[in-house]
């Protein structure tokens, strides 16, 4: 409990005698609140995080090689919202890899944002990383109204467009949001076998109803419903992915989704913002992912985000989809049990210390 080193008021029947001392209390959580935000803004609210070096038995690469094939490539989106989440997950990556000096990050973010990538490499000063600017401009006109605002932003759709984002010599990207903790070596997932042709990979979930992701409409119409036909389309979370960008730029595949996008806009065929378009392509054709490597719906729900288990299993990774995210849980003292798991990644200094 924290003490503001206020004495008690007076005894009194009357509640204006205790109305400077709310208005006192107010002002200083408004104050941390608005410090608190503007020094994550200006890359000073983060602290530094401890330095990794890879074991003897990584390959070697030169520092400033961001192209080399041996090399873990991993893209995220960068913006403030989840800013405190993508330090977590690249403290979280680093920490639990065997090679640390050999993971190559690929931030996108808008334009208005890249100055975010002073506040990573404030606190990640070692990092090999680049910031790629994404114009969101084209994208916003697609983007239909789901069923969770934070699902509406364009910078949530950067993951359609990565083949062309991304320099035309990365081949192969691990696709991570920013709301998860790795806690397993990230080579092992990017390690995941493609086979012949397929573009991507992720954990698929055969169990959940698939018909739900689409509307009434979509199924009622024969020459939509039967995009599936044949192809024994599961459910995925595109949160983690690992993508081909060779074979996705040969089919491209960009131009297939935005398709579909452009279709939603004229007739609403689902409600889920920018995960239908990739289950519409992909769904029934990607490389199976252990389901260690993403325990999703941490976050609860998109309407609730009440607490939820563990799915399970082994863990590798720690995935909080859904409408709660830890850190919001956390700074509101009511964070569910297994927030506790990304407590310890999490980067944020507090700007005062206040007596307990």
């Amino acid at each position: 409990m924290f003490k503001l080193g206020l004495k008690s008021p007076p005894p009194s029947s009357s509640p204006h005698h205790l109305l400077p001392l709310v208005l006192l209390s107010i002002i200083i959580i408004n104050s941390t609140a608005t410090a608190t935000a503007t020094a994550t803004a200006n890359g000073k609210g983060f602290k530094e995080a401890p330095q990794f070096y890879n074991s003897p038995s990584c390959p070697s690469i030169s520092k400033q090689d961001m192209c080399s094939q041996q090399a873990v490539h991993v893209a995220m989106t960068l913006d403030f919202p989840y800013l405190r989440g993508t330090m977590a997950a690249i403290f979280s990556i680093l920490q639990h890899s065997s090679c640390p000096e050999n993971i190559r990050f690929h931030f996108i973010s808008s334009p208005s944002s890249t100055r975010l990538h002073e506040t990573i490499t404030s606190s990640f000063p070692y990092l090999r990383s680049q910031i790629h600017s994404f114009d969101t401009n084209p994208v916003s006109g697609l983007i239909s109204t789901s069923i969770r605002s934070a699902l509406d932003s364009p910078l949530n759709y950067a993951r359609n467009y990565l083949a062309n984002i991304l320099p035309p010599c990365v081949q192969k990207v691990v696709y991570l949001d920013s709301d998860l903790v790795l806690v397993d070596d990230i080579a092992s997932l990017a390690a995941t076998p493609l086979g012949t042709g397929t573009v991507l990979a992720a954990p698929e979930y055969c169990n959940a109803n698939f018909t739900t992701y689409f509307t009434p409409t979509f199924w009622a119409n024969p020459m939509l419903s039967l995009t599936f036909s044949g192809r024994n389309a599961c459910y995925f979370n595109t949160g983690v992915m690992i993508i081909d960008l060779e074979r996705w730029r040969e089919g491209d595949y960009t131009t297939k989704i935005v398709e579909w996008m452009e279709l939603q806009k004229r007739m609403r065929i689902y409600e889920l913002g920018s995960l239908p378009p990739f289950l519409l392509v992909f769904a029934g054709n990607i490389a199976a992912v252990d389901h260690k490597w993403n325990q999703h719906g941490l976050g609860g729900d998109n309407f609730r985000g009440l607490c939820r288990n563990l799915h399970p299993g082994p863990v590798s990774l720690l995935h909080w989809s859904g409408k709660g995210k830890p850190w919001v849980r956390l700074d509101a003292n009511r964070p569910c049990p297994l927030d506790a798991l990304w407590a310890p990644y999490d980067l944020l200094r507090t700007p005062f210390a206040l007596e307990s």
